[in-house]
């Protein structure tokens, strides 16, 4: 298959900039490294945008609540981040939930889950389970409708964004309409053909993305 233009532009920018791989930089250093996550853009206007914490199971959760200029009772969407368990914030993703609150008049909630490796699963999901259960009992509060309760996420998120509708199955946790999972990565066994085919030369290689799962199972999948 033909790797599209778009894609190629940003590979060959990528390797022009010769920055290492996430995975073979010193955590911090990586997460501070604006070429890699770095949000680079001015910001997306948007009805009101307001930073709070929420109870979470661990302590207080930082959230980031967006909400679109438009009549109440607004959708409202749980949002979760990529970056692969590791990497990545509210910050990185600002824009991404600012440009989904316009496009869809909803309030967008953003969750600062914990990051591994110092947070190992299941924190990270325990965390955005908490959130999505928040927002629902206090979507009258937030100028939403808790009946169209959505969450969602790009790659790790879109994996967290899954796991969440799933213990909300499970335990009898808040009713989410629909869960949208952009890129998901949700088999951690890495051994599909696309590994093989394409586990080099695209930014996210074979190794890196069994690095990322290692940093949130442990070293031997189960912690």
């Amino acid at each position: 298959m033909p790797l599209s233009s778009a894609a190629r532009t940003v590979l060959d920018a990528m390797a022009a900039a010769d920055t290492p791989p996430p995975w073979e930089l010193p955590i911090e250093e990586a997460r501070a490294n604006r070429e890699l996550f770095g949000n680079l853009e001015e910001p997306v206007p948007v009805g009101a945008v307001e930073n709070r914490t929420i109870p979470g199971p661990a302590g207080e959760l930082p959230v980031r609540v967006y909400t679109a200029d438009v009549p109440t009772p607004r959708p409202l969407i749980v949002y979760f981040h990529g970056g692969g368990f590791v990497f990545c914030s509210l910050d990185t993703h600002d824009n991404t939930c600012r440009r989904l609150t316009n496009a869809t008049g909803s309030v967008v909630v953003s969750v600062d889950y914990r990051l591994a490796p110092e947070h190992r699963w299941p924190a990270a999901a325990d965390d955005c389970s908490a959130a999505t259960q928040w927002c629902h009992e206090n979507a009258a509060a937030l100028g939403a409708d808790a009946d169209r309760l959505v969450v969602a996420g790009d790659s790790a998120g879109g994996n967290l964004a899954a796991v969440t509708a799933l213990f909300a199955r499970d335990r009898g946790g808040a009713p989410i309409r629909c869960q949208v999972l952009v890129y998901p990565v949700i088999d951690a066994a890495c051994d599909t053909p696309s590994y093989s085919e394409n586990a080099e030369g695209y930014f996210l290689e074979a190794k890196g993305m069994r690095w990322f799962w290692e940093q949130y199972l442990g070293s031997d999948g189960r912690r």
